[in-house]
């Protein structure tokens, strides 16, 4: 009623679920006080109720102003000021449940009025609900938690946008830490792909850390992927095999094929026979016994020439002993053959091998030297380890380790620090650790270990790297997989990029719930705006003048789309990722501390190690 001190005046336009409303000429701007609750008018981003006998209306202000003057009486009031633009969001019954979606809409004269707490509150849920979490508080009225549903949120994917140091990492980190609460949810599953290490220093109570060149002391765990349990596109991806022609790749497949079932002759594996088997099954074999034979096969010198290499005599030297120079498998060190010569009668020929492959052969032998890689190629306990004697070496563990240790251990995160995996397999690996997770707990999702039972997040870090629109790597293929299908398998994604524009479309329309923080980029906000399914162009407008730690959030895990002020974590709680201060009050780093001695030993030493943390570093 226009009496109520919540009244703001008249619907005088509708277009589907645009509607405008004439401000009464009673209706104050600004700060409106009621039930001794402080409430904003005329803010983008504030909420409208609209009634309409027992059924309540909900939407939120997207324009204000002259530019909300319907079309038609533009000329009329050409400096209209007392308008506001409004998308309808949703709907509820006077004493019920609030609903996503219109099944009704207003008409000329029908009354809107203002928000109040009441009303947010029965929007929102309450903060006690076992499936809503806290992660702030409306911008527009802080005292009405930000509740976000938890169902909806991991199941239907997410994405956190923003610029650099507009609060993306701190706000992933509040909700990281609101999703494990021990006393909430014991038996959360997360796992995040961290590319540059910066989460473990706000999540550290709750996570376990795995890290290529692991400081065991300091609690972190080895980071193992072991390549056989890589399909066979993937381990030529990861290797110097990759773009092999189709007869090479046949040959390499058979052989790859051949190692595997010796390897489950020798011992046996649940679930796999050897008329099952394929090349893409995770059967542990040797890639450096792969790595051997290939090299005597294709790159050794023989005293007689034929096509046949069985019948073929290897030209290898011996030691002064009088022991063949066998070189050592493991070590990636071949046998020492005798050189190829022009003629006489101990003429040596090379290898006459159909294989087109010496060159990859040559770079993979320097690949598995290479202790960059240890952790792929010599993957701790699941490295099998042939010898000359023991062919088929067994690793002392199998996957099922492996996978207890990522997403069944006793602490609720998992983050896989991928900050010391090499550049050049990085984004390789980051869709390998996801399509195993993916088919694990896709193949189980009846047992309790599945993911129906027990989900799991995935928390993609940096994804505009390795997501990018047109990209068909591994990373790209297996993202899409788990926004495409991983929902019916209780498999979730959060997204979290600085550059929305660049991430590929079909991915961010799949993330259900969006996370607007401050984005100046203009292609970034159109994006950004083009993905979720909520009219909202306006509110959107505000995402270059957030403030940090601000969100627009969007979508299915909220009732209503909601500015909001994203909870600060304690000091203890924050990712390391904020900005190196230039002045430092405290005059413990920046440019204004007192100049002192510096040790570039140290540097080096770090450096080498490609350990941030080795050695006597402060606080470390």
């Amino acid at each position: 009623m226009p009496n109520s001190p919540t009244y703001l005046g008249t619907v005088q336009d509708v277009q589907g679920a645009t509607i405008s409303v004439a401000l009464d000429k009673d209706t104050v701007s600004g700060l409106a006080f009621i039930d001794g609750h402080g409430y904003r008018i005329g803010q983008i981003g504030s909420f409208v109720r609209i009634s309409i006998g027992f059924t309540d209306l909900f939407g939120i202000v997207s324009q204000v102003g002259a530019g909300a003057v319907p079309e038609a009486l533009v000329k009329v009031e050409p400096y209209g000021y007392r308008w506001m633009k409004v998308q309808l969001i949703g709907e509820g019954q006077r004493a019920g449940e609030f609903k996503r979606g219109i099944s009704q809409y207003p008409t000329i004269g029908d009354e809107a009025h203002l928000v109040t707490e009441h009303d947010l509150t029965r929007i929102y849920g309450r903060p006690d609900a076992p499936n809503f979490v806290r992660v702030g508080s409306l911008a527009s009225t802080e005292s009405i938690p930000a509740l976000i549903d938890i169902d909806r949120l991991v199941t239907r994917h997410s994405a956190v946008l923003g610029t650099t140091g507009a609060g993306k990492s701190t706000t992933v980190a509040n909700l990281l830490a609101s999703l494990s609460e021990p006393s909430r949810y014991p038996s959360t599953r997360i796992i995040v792909l961290d590319i540059h290490g910066e989460y473990y220093a706000a999540l550290s109570d709750r996570a376990t850390l795995f890290r290529v060149n692991a400081d065991e002391s300091r609690g972190e765990k080895p980071l193992f992927i072991p390549y056989w349990a890589l399909s066979f596109d993937e381990l030529l991806r990861v290797t110097p095999f990759r773009g092999l022609n189709d007869a090479d790749r046949a040959a390499l497949v058979e052989k790859v094929k051949q190692l595997k079932l010796a390897s489950l002759q020798t011992q046996p594996r649940n679930g796999v026979t050897a008329d099952t088997m394929t090349v893409d099954t995770p059967i542990p074999f040797s890639i450096h016994r792969l790595w051997y034979e290939l090299h005597r096969y294709v790159c050794s010198t023989h005293t007689a020439q034929s096509a046949n290499q069985n019948t073929a005599t290897e030209a290898i030297e011996k030691d002064p002993m009088g022991q063949p120079i066998l070189g050592d498998i493991m070590k990636a060190i071949p046998p020492k053959y005798s050189p190829i010569t022009q003629g006489g009668p101990n003429r040596v020929y090379l290898s006459a091998a159909p294989l087109n492959i010496r060159r990859q052969i040559m770079a993979t032998e320097s690949l598995l030297r290479d202790t960059r890689y240890d952790f792929l190629f010599r993957p701790g306990p699941w490295c099998p380890n042939p010898t000359f004697q023991k062919l088929d070496g067994q690793p002392k563990q199998d996957l099922d380790a492996l996978l207890k240790s990522w997403v069944g251990g006793n602490k609720p995160i998992t983050i896989l620090d991928l900050s010391g995996v090499p550049v050049s397999i990085l984004m390789d690996l980051v869709g390998v650790v996801i399509r195993l997770l993916f088919d694990a707990l896709f193949w189980a999702r009846y047992l309790p270990e599945g993911g129906r039972t027990r989900p799991l997040l995935f928390v993609l870090e940096e994804a505009h790297a390795y997501l990018n629109s047109g990209n068909e790597g591994a990373a790209s293929i297996a993202a899409r997989r788990i926004v495409k299908e991983g929902r019916k398998y209780g498999l979730g994604a959060m997204i979290v990029s600085q550059r929305p524009a660049e991430i590929d479309p079909t991915i961010l329309s799949q993330c259900g719930t969006t996370f607007a923080m401050r984005l100046a980029n203009a292609s970034d906000r159109s994006h950004v705006t083009g993905t979720v399914s909520d009219n909202l162009e306006g509110l959107f407008n505000m995402l270059p003048s957030l403030r940090t730690g601000e969100a627009i959030i969007v979508g299915e895990a909220v009732q209503l789309p909601l500015r909001a002020l994203i909870d600060a974590p304690a000091k203890n709680r924050r990712p390391d990722s904020h900005d190196p201060k230039i002045y430092d009050p405290d005059a413990n780093g920046g440019w204004n501390r007192t100049k002192h001695a510096e040790d570039y030993a140290r540097v080096l030493e770090h450096w080498r190690s490609e350990n941030p943390r080795s050695g006597n570093t402060p606080g470390s």
